[in-house]
């Protein structure tokens, strides 16, 4: 009788490997990168703020069962909720998101890291209160800090060179990859479990109609908290042993690899570090991160134009490949999320208004007939300079221009703005914009004395890594 042959051991993909390695092993001590974060965790958070004002984001929250709360649990931010660390992750990542106006990254594949901030800071409260019951230290929000520069690295380095939406995919993905990540390892597991995690994240790979035309819709809004809360099911589920897959991309016919990219492994422009907190940019209005500089356009135009919008005959936009591809539309915008990521309407309003609120999207608004009489004279052309600034990493722009023609032959000015409000070069002289967007967010949710404790923590770098976590979420409740 033969013996059975030997298992042959499989070597498992080098892309999982490295993020595992990262996430275990690399220490972040650049100050800026930390510095960075905090900017970023604190715009997200002015963001949730805005969210609770919409209803069509606020009967979303709360537990999935009528008062199954979790006594202990992970705070909702501007909420009274407390649940568990998933159903948290849902919660936060929602409003995050909800108004498209939580940060971006400029690359092949466009994205928001700070959709990572859900799982992290659902289950860093989770533990903080965790440790508190057990009489342990608990975590500090420098710690948050270091698990979030970690996360915005996974999903940045990959979104450089690797597109998404070419594919047919939702990009959550990367989010569900870096958080399942970085959880575990808050978690307490190690590189094996780190894995594991990152490995079934990569399995989770979803469509992206409900983003476009004809179908874009608010699932906009919570695509992101859903795969956070997949992705902090997976942590869970890994540090209690379930196993993983070896070659989630690379295996043969059924791989992401095979499936996705006719066999070609993904592209790196450059190994993990710290790099992508710290070239992340905030926005200053909802609507698409490739519209942000249209709208500044826009903005500057307005004295010139409002009071001659019969006149107009053309309206010239000069934009990138990127932003060509996702927010060039014509034809009827059916709801919020169909009209932020329009440039025409969002031009059409920065010209007949001056503003973009998160308001400005709903159909009152959006009724007005001008809008559309505006967008029928618009015309969106590539400027082959702005594309080649969007890809070049030296550059990281996101560049549009703008010029308005009338029917008596006179026009504007062309108007280009190479980089948006938010972007790293940009940051000092537009800090002040991210303050009062700050200050705005708070004073929704929190009654002044509240809201001033928030602030002073969120405003001091070394007050706000030293606090603990669970006092941080605490200062966040409502009630």
């Amino acid at each position: 009788m033969n013996s059975p042959a030997p298992k042959t051991a499989l070597q498992p993909d080098r892309e999982i490997t490295d993020i595992a390695t990262y996430v275990c092993n690399f220490r972040i001590e650049d100050a800026a990168a930390f510095a960075a974060a905090r900017r970023c965790l604190v715009d997200a958070i002015a963001c949730a703020c805005e969210a609770t004002r919409h209803t069509e984001c606020t009967k979303l929250l709360g537990p999935l069962v009528p008062g199954a709360g979790m006594l202990h649990g992970a705070r909702v931010p501007c909420t009274s909720f407390e649940l568990d660390p998933a159903s948290a992750a849902f919660n936060i990542g929602t409003l995050v998101r909800w108004l498209d106006l939580n940060d971006t990254f400029t690359a092949a594949q466009g994205s928001h890291p700070s959709d990572n901030v859900a799982g992290i800071l659902a289950t860093a409260d989770y533990l903080s209160r965790r440790r508190l019951l057990e009489r342990c230290a608990p975590l500090v929000m420098r710690d948050v800090l270091e698990f979030l520069i970690k996360a915005y690295e996974i999903q940045g380095c990959i979104a450089l060179e690797n597109d998404f939406s070419g594919m047919g995919l939702d990009h959550v993905i990367l989010t569900r990859v870096a958080t399942a990540s970085v959880v575990t390892r808050m978690l307490g597991g190690g590189h094996d479990e780190v894995f594991n995690a990152a490995s079934n994240a990569w399995l989770d790979a979803g469509l992206r109609v409900f983003r476009q035309a004809p179908c874009a819709g608010s699932r906009k809004g919570w695509a992101a908290g859903d795969a956070s809360a997949q992705a902090v099911r997976l942590a869970f589920m890994a540090v209690k042993g379930e196993m993983g897959y070896p070659l989630a991309l690379s295996a043969k016919k059924w791989g992401f690899y095979d499936t996705y990219l006719d066999g070609k492994p993904f592209a790196f422009q450059r190994p993990y570090g710290a790099y992508v907190i710290q070239n992340a940019m905030l926005k200053f209005v909802a609507a698409g991160m490739h519209g942000q500089s249209a709208v500044e356009c826009a903005f500057q135009q307005h004295p010139l134009v409002r009071d001659r919008l019969d006149e107009i005959e053309r309206i010239e936009i000069f934009s990138q490949r990127a932003l060509i591809g996702i927010m060039d539309k014509s034809g009827p915008l059916r709801n919020p999320a169909d009209r932020d990521h329009c440039v025409q309407y969002v031009v059409a309003l920065g010209l007949i208004l001056g503003r973009l609120n998160p308001a400005d999207f709903e159909d009152e608004v959006a009724s007005d007939p001008r809008i559309d009489a505006l967008r029928d004279k618009m015309v969106v052309i590539e400027d082959a300079n702005f594309t080649q600034g969007f890809y070049d990493p030296a550059r990281r722009s996101s560049a549009n221009g703008l010029k308005i023609h009338f029917k008596d032959g006179s026009s504007t000015p062309r108007v280009d703005v190479e980089y948006p409000a938010g972007h790293p070069k940009r940051r000092a002289e537009t800090a002040e914009i991210f303050r009062r967007k700050l200050i705005n967010g708070l004073n929704l949710c929190f009654a002044p004395k509240q809201r001033d404790r928030i602030l002073s923590i969120c405003e001091d770098q070394a007050r706000f890594e030293a606090t603990p976590v669970h006092e941080f979420m605490a200062a966040l409740a409502i009630g």
